[in-house]
């Protein structure tokens, strides 16, 4: 993830304007997000591409959302790594019985 974020900076940094605001940013990951759902729609729900729309994958606006998000942590100088391990501690102590685990295989 640090690498993730390094590989961001160094692409941002080389441009004079440097990192939107935290609200232009909130603005493109709400626009990222819904390039991702109208997407998963296509594929996975009942509104199907019109012909004349552009081809995107979930794949491509997955990065896409990445890509900003990654960008606001920056800005913020939130280290993307920290959050995750947080989070993923949280959900192994606070839910740890909230969903049905599955079978252990001998």
């Amino acid at each position: 993830m640090r690498q993730l974020q390094r590989d961001v900076d160094e692409y941002i940094g080389q441009f004079k304007e440097g990192y939107f605001s935290p609200m232009e940013m909130l603005a493109r990951m709400t626009e990222e997000l819904g390039e991702l759902a109208r997407e998963v729609n296509h594929v996975y729900g009942p509104k199907k591409k019109k012909s004349s729309e552009a081809e995107r994958n979930i794949e491509e606006e997955m990065g896409d959302v990445l890509f900003v998000l990654i960008s606001m942590a920056n800005s913020l100088d939130i280290d993307l790594q920290d959050a995750h391990d947080r989070v993923i501690e949280k959900f192994q102590t606070r839910d740890k019985d909230r969903w049905t685990r599955k079978e252990e295989q001998s």
